[in-house]
């Protein structure tokens, strides 16, 4: 399995190396790679945040490098899911995880601020999850938790040597 994740923290997934899911990336049964949103931007100061289109209150992280990064990736590969972390998304459970974790290739898409602009949700997000009713600062925690859970499923079917 290929997991993706799209983040301005890419730093945050580096707690991938440890642990259950340390040893299944390094038996290969899942490949992990984070990729910092900041590389798709177009102006030297990297912006990935503005104001919501339509108006309101707060940012979102703009939709021009969302777009880049995420279409950029389906090129390169066919996803099975395009996740979006979000608090309004469809909570997350172990049935949900056992059906992901048979799944080839996954995105996650790691908002901050208020969230994404609402046209990438609605172009190219195939799936919401949220791990609870709560509002984190970013979508990097339940990007984890979210990995964690279908590494997790895949651990139980014997395919990771433990220690």
């Amino acid at each position: 399995m290929k997991i993706d994740a799209v983040s301005i923290f890419p730093d945050f997934f580096d707690v991938l190396d440890i642990s259950l899911l340390g040893k299944a990336r390094d038996q290969g049964l899942i490949e992990f790679q984070a990729h910092d949103l900041r590389k798709w931007t177009s102006d030297k100061h990297k912006t990935v945040d503005d104001s919501p289109y339509g108006g309101g209150a707060g940012m979102v992280m703009k939709p021009e490098p969302l777009f880049e990064c995420i279409e950029g990736l389906m090129a390169q590969r066919t996803y099975d899911a395009v996740i979006y972390t979000s608090p309004d998304g469809e909570t997350l459970n172990q049935p949900m995880a056992n059906r992901m974790s048979a799944y080839g290739n996954v995105m996650i898409v790691c908002g901050h601020y208020k969230g994404i602009d609402q046209r990438v949700r609605d172009t190219l997000i195939t799936h919401e999850i949220s791990i609870g009713d709560y509002v984190l600062t970013s979508g990097v925690l339940p990007a984890l938790v979210i990995t964690d859970a279908i590494v997790h499923d895949l651990t139980h079917t014997g395919n990771v040597k433990t220690l």
